[in-house]
């Protein structure tokens, strides 16, 4: 009687959520540590952003965000948005931490047909689909850039940055 009260192996169990992949490791970094207050770290990070063509869509002294768009196929959008907060270090605030993160969202050609409605007489109207259609984007995937080259080469380009602004 019991065998027939139990769940087979693996019912109910789904996949493990994502957050359990996360790992917390001090290799992993979003962050870097420069020899700069608050202001010019963030200056150099926003200059940085503006070098590579990125739009700047928010900015502060002790934070920046910025995007920038690509189309590297067709029918297929890419958005990257940074997100860029200095923090300061130390009693004097001599140094900054940049904290940066990047979300890299994916957007799909969504083509909708236009239809057109035709009068009959009495025997009412009917929907005809013409050859032309509305385009639309549609937000097919989001995910944060993982820690690695991506964010190393942009925290060069702001340590160069920030040597030329001395």
């Amino acid at each position: 009687m019991l065998a027939g009260c139990t769940l087979p192996s693996g019912v109910g169990s789904g996949p493990p959520s994502v957050y359990q992949h996360e790992r917390f490791q001090s290799d992993e970094t979003f962050s870097r540590l420069f020899d700069a207050n608050v202001q010019d770290t963030c200056e150099a990070a926003r200059r940085a952003l503006l070098s590579q063509g990125y739009i700047i869509t928010a900015s502060r002294s002790d934070a920046i965000a910025g995007a920038k768009r690509f189309q590297p196929e067709g029918e297929v959008h890419i958005e990257i948005s940074f997100t860029v907060v200095c923090v300061p270090e130390g009693p004097d605030g001599v140094l900054a931490t940049a904290f940066v993160s990047a979300q890299q969202d994916r957007y799909a050609l969504k083509k909708v047909p236009n239809n057109t409605s035709v009068g009959v007489g009495v025997f009412g109207s009917i929907s005809v689909p013409l050859s032309s259609s509305e385009d639309s984007l549609v937000k097919v995937g989001s995910e944060t850039i993982p820690a690695g080259g991506f964010y190393d080469r942009y925290f060069a380009l702001m340590q160069r940055l920030l040597a030329d602004m001395r």
